[in-house]
């Protein structure tokens, strides 16, 4: 069965989340990802299969070894579409923070 992955669903594991971090300054071989982490090697191996199925990594043989890296480009897609979401939330906090510093002026007075 081919399972069609979200990347939304992919990303809200904390794990996968700690492996995309990982990767961010350099390559990586499964196992050397799983060094770190308290989990079993193939609990780990199943997340790199989630995050490679969503396009978030990329694989890349070296001989023997498969290197892990992220993927740049889908990573510039996903924020994309949150920077609207971003900007959103910033003007709502800017807009409380005037609120709440017109509110302690007032209480000061």
């Amino acid at each position: 069965m081919n399972l069609r992955r979200d990347v939304f669903q992919a990303i809200s594991d904390p794990t996968r989340r700690a492996i995309l971090l990982l990767l961010t300054t350099q390559t990586m071989t499964a196992g050397a990802i799983a060094s770190n982490f308290d989990t079993a090697r193939p609990t780990v191996s199943k997340h790199l299969q989630i995050l490679t199925e969503c396009e978030l990594l990329k694989q890349e043989q070296n001989g023997r070894e498969v290197y892990y890296q992220i993927n740049a480009n889908k990573m510039k897609e996903v924020a994309d579409f949150l920077e609207p979401f971003r900007q959103l939330w910033d003007d709502r906090f800017n807009k409380l923070e005037t609120v709440m510093k017109s509110y302690q002026s007032k209480k000061k007075k």
